[in-house]
Protein backbone atom coordinates (compact mmCIF):
# COMPACT_ATOMS: atom_id res chain seq x y z
CA UNK A 1 0.00 0.00 0.00
CA UNK A 2 1.34 3.40 -1.07
CA UNK A 3 0.38 6.27 1.26
CA UNK A 4 0.87 9.99 0.61
CA UNK A 5 0.90 12.12 3.77
CA UNK A 6 0.66 15.91 3.61
CA UNK A 7 1.97 18.02 6.48
CA UNK A 8 4.95 15.74 7.13
CA UNK A 9 6.76 18.63 8.82
CA UNK A 10 4.10 18.79 11.56
CA UNK A 11 3.42 16.71 14.65
CA UNK A 12 0.80 14.37 13.19
CA UNK A 13 2.13 13.97 9.64
CA UNK A 14 5.53 13.01 11.03
CA UNK A 15 4.10 10.29 13.28
CA UNK A 16 1.77 8.92 10.57
CA UNK A 17 4.71 8.41 8.19
CA UNK A 18 6.76 6.82 10.99
CA UNK A 19 3.96 4.45 12.03
CA UNK A 20 3.11 3.39 8.47
CA UNK A 21 6.75 2.69 7.64
CA UNK A 22 7.04 0.61 10.82
CA UNK A 23 4.20 -1.57 9.50
CA UNK A 24 5.77 -2.03 6.08
CA UNK A 25 3.63 0.43 4.13
CA UNK A 26 5.23 2.59 1.45
CA UNK A 27 5.01 6.03 3.04
CA UNK A 28 5.70 9.34 1.34
CA UNK A 29 5.55 12.49 3.44
CA UNK A 30 5.37 15.92 1.82
CA UNK A 31 5.84 19.42 3.22
CA UNK A 32 4.89 22.77 1.67
CA UNK A 33 8.46 22.99 0.30
CA UNK A 34 7.96 19.74 -1.62
CA UNK A 35 4.33 20.27 -2.65
CA UNK A 36 2.39 23.53 -2.58
CA UNK A 37 -1.15 22.23 -2.02
CA UNK A 38 -2.62 25.61 -3.04
CA UNK A 39 -1.35 25.09 -6.61
CA UNK A 40 -3.99 23.02 -8.41
CA UNK A 41 -1.80 21.90 -11.32
CA UNK A 42 1.12 20.92 -9.09
CA UNK A 43 -1.18 18.92 -6.82
CA UNK A 44 -2.75 17.07 -9.75
CA UNK A 45 0.61 16.35 -11.43
CA UNK A 46 2.20 15.18 -8.18
CA UNK A 47 -0.65 12.87 -7.18
CA UNK A 48 -1.17 11.54 -10.72
CA UNK A 49 2.53 10.69 -11.04
CA UNK A 50 2.64 9.02 -7.62
CA UNK A 51 -0.75 7.25 -7.84
CA UNK A 52 -1.07 6.59 -4.08
CA UNK A 53 -3.61 4.14 -2.68
CA UNK A 54 -4.34 6.53 0.18
CA UNK A 55 -3.89 10.24 0.91
CA UNK A 56 -3.73 11.24 4.57
CA UNK A 57 -4.25 15.00 4.56
CA UNK A 58 -2.64 16.41 7.72
CA UNK A 59 -1.43 19.72 6.25
CA UNK A 60 -3.43 22.74 7.42
CA UNK A 61 -3.32 26.39 8.32
CA UNK A 62 -3.65 26.04 12.10
CA UNK A 63 -2.72 29.50 13.44
CA UNK A 64 -6.19 30.00 14.97
CA UNK A 65 -5.77 33.65 16.02
CA UNK A 66 -3.79 34.73 12.97
CA UNK A 67 -6.48 33.22 10.73
CA UNK A 68 -8.94 35.93 11.76
CA UNK A 69 -6.80 38.56 9.98
CA UNK A 70 -5.12 36.35 7.38
CA UNK A 71 -8.30 34.88 5.96
CA UNK A 72 -7.14 34.63 2.35
CA UNK A 73 -4.15 32.39 3.14
CA UNK A 74 -6.14 30.35 5.64
CA UNK A 75 -8.86 29.72 3.03
CA UNK A 76 -6.30 28.93 0.35
CA UNK A 77 -4.67 26.18 2.43
CA UNK A 78 -7.65 24.72 4.29
CA UNK A 79 -10.29 24.95 1.57
CA UNK A 80 -8.59 25.18 -1.83
CA UNK A 81 -5.73 22.88 -0.84
CA UNK A 82 -8.20 20.28 0.41
CA UNK A 83 -10.31 20.60 -2.75
CA UNK A 84 -7.33 20.08 -5.07
CA UNK A 85 -6.12 17.06 -3.10
CA UNK A 86 -9.61 15.53 -2.97
CA UNK A 87 -10.09 15.98 -6.72
CA UNK A 88 -6.69 14.43 -7.39
CA UNK A 89 -7.51 11.53 -5.04
CA UNK A 90 -10.72 10.90 -7.00
CA UNK A 91 -8.77 10.87 -10.26
CA UNK A 92 -6.43 8.10 -9.05
CA UNK A 93 -9.14 6.32 -6.98
CA UNK A 94 -7.29 6.82 -3.67
CA UNK A 95 -8.84 6.62 -0.22
CA UNK A 96 -8.73 9.98 1.57
CA UNK A 97 -8.40 10.92 5.23
CA UNK A 98 -9.10 14.55 6.11
CA UNK A 99 -7.91 15.66 9.53
CA UNK A 100 -10.44 18.08 10.99
CA UNK A 101 -10.97 19.68 14.37
CA UNK A 102 -13.16 20.28 17.42
CA UNK A 103 -13.27 23.92 16.25
CA UNK A 104 -16.05 23.04 13.77
CA UNK A 105 -18.42 23.15 16.78
CA UNK A 106 -19.61 26.22 18.71
CA UNK A 107 -18.56 24.81 22.10
CA UNK A 108 -21.94 25.35 23.75
CA UNK A 109 -23.33 23.12 26.50
CA UNK A 110 -21.59 20.36 28.43
CA UNK A 111 -22.59 17.25 26.47
CA UNK A 112 -19.96 15.69 24.18
CA UNK A 113 -20.59 16.46 20.50
CA UNK A 114 -21.38 13.47 18.29
CA UNK A 115 -20.47 13.00 14.63
CA UNK A 116 -24.12 13.71 13.74
CA UNK A 117 -24.24 17.10 15.45
CA UNK A 118 -24.37 20.00 13.03
CA UNK A 119 -21.13 22.00 12.99
CA UNK A 120 -21.38 25.72 13.75
CA UNK A 121 -17.84 27.13 14.00
CA UNK A 122 -17.10 30.26 16.01
CA UNK A 123 -13.93 31.41 14.24
CA UNK A 124 -12.53 31.59 10.74
CA UNK A 125 -10.16 28.65 11.17
CA UNK A 126 -13.08 26.40 12.20
CA UNK A 127 -15.15 27.68 9.27
CA UNK A 128 -12.45 26.75 6.75
CA UNK A 129 -12.05 23.28 8.27
CA UNK A 130 -15.80 22.71 8.05
CA UNK A 131 -15.77 23.84 4.40
CA UNK A 132 -12.95 21.33 3.86
CA UNK A 133 -15.13 18.59 5.38
CA UNK A 134 -17.98 19.44 3.01
CA UNK A 135 -15.69 19.35 -0.02
CA UNK A 136 -14.34 15.92 0.92
CA UNK A 137 -17.87 14.54 1.29
CA UNK A 138 -19.07 16.08 -1.98
CA UNK A 139 -16.09 15.11 -4.15
CA UNK A 140 -15.21 11.64 -2.88
CA UNK A 141 -16.82 8.29 -2.12
CA UNK A 142 -13.93 6.71 -0.19
CA UNK A 143 -13.35 9.21 2.59
CA UNK A 144 -12.68 9.46 6.32
CA UNK A 145 -13.03 12.71 8.25
CA UNK A 146 -11.24 12.54 11.59
CA UNK A 147 -11.90 15.36 14.06
CA UNK A 148 -9.20 15.77 16.69
CA UNK A 149 -8.44 18.16 19.56
CA UNK A 150 -5.61 19.50 21.75
CA UNK A 151 -2.86 17.75 19.78
CA UNK A 152 0.62 16.97 21.07
CA UNK A 153 3.55 15.15 19.48
CA UNK A 154 7.33 15.19 19.56
CA UNK A 155 7.78 16.92 16.19
CA UNK A 156 6.65 20.49 16.87
CA UNK A 157 5.35 22.91 19.46
CA UNK A 158 2.38 22.21 21.70
CA UNK A 159 0.77 23.08 25.04
CA UNK A 160 2.94 20.64 27.01
CA UNK A 161 6.19 22.09 25.71
CA UNK A 162 4.90 25.63 26.35
CA UNK A 163 4.08 24.74 29.97
CA UNK A 164 7.46 23.10 30.54
CA UNK A 165 9.26 26.08 29.03
CA UNK A 166 7.32 28.59 31.15
CA UNK A 167 8.00 26.55 34.31
CA UNK A 168 11.73 27.12 33.87
CA UNK A 169 11.34 30.77 34.80
CA UNK A 170 8.05 30.86 36.74
CA UNK A 171 6.64 29.02 39.72
CA UNK A 172 3.09 30.27 39.21
CA UNK A 173 0.99 30.28 36.04
CA UNK A 174 -2.51 31.43 35.05
CA UNK A 175 -4.25 28.79 32.91
CA UNK A 176 -7.80 28.75 31.54
CA UNK A 177 -10.04 26.50 33.64
CA UNK A 178 -13.41 26.70 31.88
CA UNK A 179 -12.61 25.16 28.50
CA UNK A 180 -13.09 21.37 28.43
CA UNK A 181 -11.70 18.89 25.93
CA UNK A 182 -9.43 15.90 25.40
CA UNK A 183 -5.69 15.96 24.69
CA UNK A 184 -4.68 13.89 21.66
CA UNK A 185 -1.32 12.14 21.33
CA UNK A 186 -0.15 12.04 17.70
CA UNK A 187 1.65 8.78 18.48
CA UNK A 188 -1.62 7.10 19.54
CA UNK A 189 -3.65 8.82 16.82
CA UNK A 190 -1.25 7.81 14.03
CA UNK A 191 -1.59 4.14 14.99
CA UNK A 192 -5.37 4.39 14.66
CA UNK A 193 -5.14 6.23 11.33
CA UNK A 194 -2.93 3.48 9.89
CA UNK A 195 -5.49 0.92 11.11
CA UNK A 196 -8.28 2.99 9.56
CA UNK A 197 -6.81 3.33 6.06
CA UNK A 198 -6.62 -0.44 5.78
CA UNK A 199 -10.44 -0.67 6.08
CA UNK A 200 -13.42 0.61 4.12
CA UNK A 201 -15.30 1.78 7.22
CA UNK A 202 -15.67 5.30 5.82
CA UNK A 203 -17.29 8.27 7.52
CA UNK A 204 -16.81 10.97 10.13
CA UNK A 205 -15.02 10.01 13.35
CA UNK A 206 -14.10 11.82 16.54
CA UNK A 207 -10.71 10.73 17.83
CA UNK A 208 -8.83 11.86 20.94
CA UNK A 209 -7.38 10.20 23.99
CA UNK A 210 -9.97 9.01 26.50
CA UNK A 211 -11.18 11.31 29.27
CA UNK A 212 -11.90 15.04 29.52
CA UNK A 213 -10.12 17.86 31.32
CA UNK A 214 -9.66 21.63 31.33
CA UNK A 215 -6.45 23.31 30.21
CA UNK A 216 -5.70 24.04 33.88
CA UNK A 217 -6.15 20.35 34.81
CA UNK A 218 -3.97 19.38 31.86
CA UNK A 219 -1.26 21.77 33.10
CA UNK A 220 -1.47 20.40 36.65
CA UNK A 221 -0.99 16.85 35.38
CA UNK A 222 1.99 17.95 33.25
CA UNK A 223 3.75 19.40 36.30
CA UNK A 224 2.78 16.52 38.57
CA UNK A 225 4.20 13.91 36.16
CA UNK A 226 7.34 15.95 35.44
CA UNK A 227 7.95 16.63 39.17
CA UNK A 228 7.85 20.41 38.84
CA UNK A 229 6.48 22.59 41.59
CA UNK A 230 4.31 25.15 39.78
CA UNK A 231 1.14 26.69 41.17
CA UNK A 232 -1.72 26.81 38.66
CA UNK A 233 -4.24 29.63 39.02
CA UNK A 234 -7.45 28.80 37.15
CA UNK A 235 -8.75 31.74 35.15
CA UNK A 236 -11.80 32.20 32.94
CA UNK A 237 -11.82 32.42 29.15
CA UNK A 238 -12.84 36.08 29.54
CA UNK A 239 -9.72 36.74 31.62
CA UNK A 240 -7.53 35.41 28.81
CA UNK A 241 -8.79 37.21 25.69
CA UNK A 242 -7.64 35.90 22.30
CA UNK A 243 -8.21 37.15 18.76
CA UNK A 244 -10.29 34.07 17.92
CA UNK A 245 -13.05 32.81 20.22
CA UNK A 246 -12.26 29.40 21.73
CA UNK A 247 -15.00 26.79 22.19
CA UNK A 248 -15.65 26.19 25.91
CA UNK A 249 -16.93 22.68 25.27
CA UNK A 250 -14.65 20.63 23.04
CA UNK A 251 -15.80 17.30 24.44
CA UNK A 252 -16.37 14.84 21.59
CA UNK A 253 -18.12 11.48 21.73
CA UNK A 254 -16.06 8.56 20.40
CA UNK A 255 -18.95 6.06 20.32
CA UNK A 256 -18.90 5.76 16.53
CA UNK A 257 -15.27 4.72 16.63
CA UNK A 258 -16.09 1.83 18.95
CA UNK A 259 -19.28 0.89 17.04
CA UNK A 260 -17.21 0.54 13.87
CA UNK A 261 -14.72 -1.80 15.51
CA UNK A 262 -11.84 0.60 16.12
CA UNK A 263 -10.01 0.53 19.42
CA UNK A 264 -10.31 3.79 21.40
CA UNK A 265 -7.09 5.59 22.31
CA UNK A 266 -5.63 5.18 25.82
CA UNK A 267 -6.47 7.68 28.58
CA UNK A 268 -4.92 11.10 28.10
CA UNK A 269 -2.99 10.82 31.39
CA UNK A 270 -1.34 7.64 30.12
CA UNK A 271 -0.48 9.29 26.79
CA UNK A 272 0.96 12.31 28.61
CA UNK A 273 3.09 10.11 30.86
CA UNK A 274 4.58 8.27 27.87
CA UNK A 275 5.17 11.56 26.04
CA UNK A 276 7.02 13.12 28.98
CA UNK A 277 9.17 9.98 29.34
CA UNK A 278 10.12 10.24 25.68
CA UNK A 279 10.94 13.94 26.04
CA UNK A 280 13.20 13.27 29.01
CA UNK A 281 14.99 10.48 27.11
CA UNK A 282 15.65 12.86 24.21
CA UNK A 283 17.13 15.45 26.59
CA UNK A 284 19.44 12.85 28.10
Amino acid sequence: MKVLVTGYGGQLGYDVVKEGAKRGLKMLGTTSKILDITDEKKVFDYVYKLKPDVIVHCAAYTAVDKAEDDQENCYDVNVNGTKYLAQAAKEVDAKFIFISTDYVFNGEGEIPFTENDLPNPLGYYGKTKYLGEEIVQNVLDKWFIVRISWVFGTNGNNFIQTMLRLSETRNELNVVGDQYGSPTSTYDLSRLLIDMIQTDRYGIYHVSNEGFCTWAEFAEEIFKLSNRRVKINEISTEEYPTRAIRPKNSRMSKEKLILNGFKPLPKWQDALSRYLSKLSQEVE
